[in-house]
């Protein structure tokens, strides 16, 4: 995108959209929770009915990405079938189940002077939600704003536009059927890159963006948007082997952290090995990764570690450290130090998710208190950084960055407070 902008008109489909989405957050906000439990449980049988028709959408968005030649890791992540779309029927459920945070005291009492204090959360109004080839998140923004009191505008990537389209289409029908405002769920209008510069200049209408997809549409958003921003970022995530980790257990964790499913942000990219284990636990690894079809991108240690293995290495490059593989292929160093896996963790980490496997209660503590990203693992797999496994019924994204929210963003970050004051004819001397 041009880093040139201008103010859409009035007359824009997209400010258009913002408005309704407006009124909807309005009408939205005093619902109780009954009435947006309702509506939840509506949208999820309405995913399970609707199932074939979501699937046969999602079936054109993934001919057309095979025949751009999109890598394969794309089109995992695009690609919807029965058995996802129940899934994610199912995180709708959650969601439904889970506490509401709208009108929670977060901190509050009595003043000394007898006035009544209280700050609740409230919510944040309209949040505009700017993705990639990911038509689950069409779902789980859609379910989580709505639970949270927020309507919502969904502006997708066109290669999943039918299959946002169709989505969208169920949601507005249930969201209806059960009596809230349809509009309260919106696809910006457009497939141009011009409906998301709109999206971003809609400041007044538009309360805030999260941007969810790679490291281009991410800066794109948080440099050139005149609305606020939640940056959530790319996943280049850890997995370090310590002197005293069990071989074993750091076998599985690394084989769950990187394959289980690689096209995802917290799939492992790296792998750190001490030096005092490299020798016994390389070999296992790199055979279990093959087996696993990954292909590893080894520093002079790990390729003198291949040799007489059947695991694919090829050497490691600078770009190699810093790189979001996606795919069936993760980085390998062995390090000297648990300090100078930090330190290579700090230099090259996004900041996502990085695990440690050790034995010693001093060495997990350190780890721990040195690295700084939004979750670190402790003889667990990465793959756990995921706001439905943290128990939130899934998640708008994983937030990067320090300010409001961090990590895995459930309901509370969707979230904003208020002070409410409450006198008996207090005035202020």
């Amino acid at each position: 995108m041009s880093s040139q902008t201008t103010a859409p008109s009035p007359e824009s489909p997209v400010l258009r959209a913002a408005a309704r989405a407006r009124e909807a957050a309005a009408a939205l906000a005093p619902l109780p929770r009954a009435d947006k439990d309702a509506a939840l449980l509506a949208i999820a049988d309405a995913l399970d009915a609707r199932t074939e028709e979501i699937v046969a959408a999602n079936a054109e968005d993934v001919a057309k990405a095979r025949e751009a030649g999109t890598a394969e890791g794309i089109v995992d992540r695009l690609t919807l079938t029965p058995e996802r779309v129940r899934a994610i029927a199912a995180d709708v459920r959650n969601v439904a189940g889970l506490p509401d945070p709208v009108g929670e005291v977060v901190r509050g009492g009595t003043l000394p002077n007898g006035i009544d204090l209280r700050q609740v959360r409230v919510p944040l109004g309209v949040v505009g939600i700017v993705y990639e080839a990911r038509p689950n998140v069409t779902v789980d923004a859609a379910a989580l704003c709505l639970k949270s009191g927020n309507a919502v505008l969904l502006r997708g990537s066109s290669s999943a536009y039918a299959s946002n389209t169709a989505l969208v289409g169920v949601v507005r029908d249930a969201v209806a059927g059960a009596g809230l405002p349809a509009d309260a769920v919106q696809l910006v209008p457009g497939e141009s890159r011009e409906s998301v510069r709109e999206l971003m200049r809609a400041r007044g209408l538009v309360d805030v963006l999260i941007p969810r997809g790679g490291a281009s549409l991410i800066r794109t958003v948080v440099e050139e948007s005149t609305v606020p921003v939640i940056e959530t970022g790319t996943g280049n995530c850890h997995v370090y082997v310590d002197a005293a980790a069990d071989l074993d257990t750091a076998v599985r964790i690394l084989v769950n952290s990187k394959a289980q499913r690689p096209s995802v942000c917290n799939a492992a990219e790296t792998l750190l090995v001490h030096r005092d284990v490299a020798d016994r636990f390389l070999p296992l690894a790199l055979e279990a990764l093959a087996e696993a079809g990954v292909t590893v991108h080894g520093d002079e240690r790990v390729l003198a570690a291949a040799a007489g293995t059947k695991a694919a290495v090829v050497p490691a490059t600078e770009e190699d450290w810093e790189t979001e593989y996606l795919s069936y292929d993760i980085a390998a160093a062995v390090v000297d130090s648990l300090d100078e896996a930090v330190r290579h963790i700090r230099r090259w980490s996004s900041g996502h998710t990085e695990a440690i496997v050790t034995g010693s209660q001093q060495a997990a503590r350190r780890f721990t208190q040195l690295v700084d990203s939004t979750t670190v693992a402790v003889n667990a797999s990465t793959r756990f950084t995921d706001g439905s496994q943290f128990g939130f019924g899934a998640e708008i994204g994983i937030s990067t960055q320090k300010l409001h929210a961090r990590g895995p963003m459930g309901l509370p970050e969707l979230t904003s407070t208020k002070y409410v004051v409450t006198g008996d004819g207090h005035v202020r001397g």
